[in-house]
């Protein structure tokens, strides 16, 4: 969910005192969750290493299921930013997917393993508030199918949500045959003392560089995995441009619905659904047969630092096609947001693929999650911070540097410049080939 669907509840909660203030309790409700991932991230990728990606993929699938329907039945502001920080603390499965689509690929299929990862990422990031937005509020839109004294009239948020949540008891059902990609070979302590003994008495001595390395069901440490700059490095690029992307989707749905006086568009949430559903459709058929080709072509850096580039130049043309009307503006919102999420989800992949193979198998889990929580502090900072920005912004539209709208654009622009230096040497350092 973003902005757009999080503006109407808030507005129901009546805790904004102002119409210009919506946004930054909307914005607190959007980091609740990333702030849960944030503390819990790393603890869920060490049990995916432990145990193995498939029970904590059922796990997580199972909480959405639970909490994304309570949710919609949430009453205040305080229960629904508790809803949402649960959550985002037991669903912990965007790591051990992402090192599952790492193993489950041979090499030469990986980018489009991630790609995947990341469309499906994105597409959801699009198609859910275009699902709210459309679903939102039924005993308003649809009368004839529900009454204000139904529980869909009571709860007018409860649609979308529990739609969402049946959604995920299909997806957590199909989990269950999903099959293990965490190869763990069990031996004793027996076992590894006979083949050292063994090793020792044919070198002649006992080398400790050359001996077994027994891979059992015991977590590895995660001491080397800080020391490992190739990871680190994409880990904090990658950060970054998802403080960008997430402050982004937060502003784009609260600038596309607010008045045309404050610099907006006027669309109504159904509006925002229809520009997403198409920037969703857009990017789908992007990430699956273009992205692969282009990675092979190009490599993950020069990926990312293209898709940098021509972000930049695209977000400045933002406040200018607020002028526009009708068709023109549709056409042309619609065709800027394809762009932006085909740009946005293209660097995220590039960067998916630099830290799997930055480490080894048994270490993806723990590398993901270190990568999850350190990304969630962004991603929770992201939305807070773009809701404050854009009320802020709302309230100097005659401002002689850079007003309204352009002010916030400008922001999500600098953001954008920071992540592209970062993704130079000597700062980013991809990984050698030969990681397994």
């Amino acid at each position: 969910m973003s902005g757009s669907l999080f503006l109407l509840p808030i507005r129901d909660f009546n805790i904004a005192k102002k119409e210009e203030d919506i946004g930054y309790y909307a914005g607190y409700v959007g980091s609740a969750f990333m702030f849960g991932r944030a503390l819990t991230s790393v603890f869920w990728g060490m049990i995916a290493d432990r145990y193995g990606r498939k029970p904590v993929i059922m796990f997580g699938t199972f909480s959405v299921v639970i909490f994304n329907t309570l949710f919609g039945l949430s009453t205040n502001f305080w229960v629904a930013v508790s809803t949402r920080f649960l959550l985002g603390s037991l669903c912990g499965i965007l790591g051990p997917m992402r090192a599952y689509a790492s193993e489950v690929c041979r090499k030469e299929y990986q980018a489009l393993g991630m790609s995947i990862i990341s469309t499906s990422w994105g597409i959801g990031l699009v198609i859910g508030p275009a699902l709210g937005g459309f679903l939102a509020q039924p005993a308003e839109k649809f009368p004839y199918i529900f009454a204000n004294e139904s529980l869909f009239g009571r709860f007018p948020y409860f649609l979308p949500c529990i739609l969402i949540s049946l959604f995920a008891f299909g997806v957590f059902l199909i989990s269950c045959s999903l099959p293990e990609t965490l190869h763990i070979h069990e031996r004793t302590d027996k076992e590894c003392d006979k083949l050292n003994d063994a090793l020792v008495t044919s070198t002649g001595e006992p080398n400790a560089n050359e001996k077994v390395r027994i891979v059992g069901r015991h977590p590895t440490s995660q001491q080397n995995l800080w020391k490992n700059w190739p990871l680190m490095s994409s880990i904090i690029v990658y950060c970054v441009f998802q403080l960008h992307d997430m402050a982004y989707a937060e502003i784009f749905s609260l600038w596309a619905v607010s008045p045309r006086k404050n610099g907006g568009l006027s669309y109504s949430t159904a509006d925002v659904g229809e520009v997403l559903a198409i920037s969703g459709c857009g990017l789908l058929l992007f990430q699956l047969f273009l992205y692969p080709l282009i990675e092979r072509t190009l490599g993950p850096v020069m990926i990312s630092r293209l898709g940098a580039v021509l972000t930049i130049p695209l977000l400045f043309t933002y406040p200018f096609i607020a002028m526009l009307k009708g068709l023109s503006l549709m056409f042309l919102i619609s065709s800027a947001s394809v762009l932006k999420n085909v740009l946005s989800v293209s660097i995220t992949t590039g960067l998916f693929l630099l830290q799997n193979r930055a480490v080894t198998q048994k270490q993806r889990g723990a590398a993901n999650g270190i990568s999850m929580s350190a990304m969630s502090i962004f991603k929770a900072v992201g939305p807070a911070a773009g809701g404050s920005l854009f009320s802020w912004a709302q309230n100097r539209q005659n401002a002689f540097f850079l007003p309204g709208d352009q002010m916030v654009f400008f922001a999500l622009n600098m953001i954008e410049v920071i992540g592209l230096l970062m993704t130079f040497k000597p700062f980013l350092i991809p990984p050698d080939d030969n990681v397994l």
